[in-house]
């Protein structure tokens, strides 16, 4: 039965190993859209850090992604980028965030 035990805490270890990581994945995800959308507002620094903390806030709204996506096509919407456009960086900072846990 020890077997079963020590495979069963195996899984519970991997299940929480993964779920921290993509936890910090999409919160340094959140980081860089934050920064990418401050520079295309015009923000200082200051702007900026208080900018990327409520692009991370948002993404507690529910799961997903959507809720960031919204808040971003809000706070963007006078300056003509299109939704694909948001999805492509969102997607491609993702892959970034991704690569630096690797």
């Amino acid at each position: 039965m020890s077997t079963f035990d020590d495979r069963e805490k195996s899984f519970e270890k991997k299940f929480a190993h993964d779920e921290e990581l993509q936890f910090k994945i999409s919160a340094r995800k959140n980081k860089y859209l934050g920064q990418w959308v401050s520079q295309i507002l015009g923000h200082d620094l200051e702007k900026e850090k208080e900018y990327i903390q409520s692009v991370i806030k948002a993404d507690f709204e529910e799961a997903g992604d959507e809720d960031v996506f919204r808040k971003l096509k809000a706070d963007l919407v006078d300056h003509n980028i299109s939704d694909e456009d948001i999805r492509k960086k969102m997607n491609e900072l993702n892959e970034k965030a991704k690569s630096e846990f690797k």
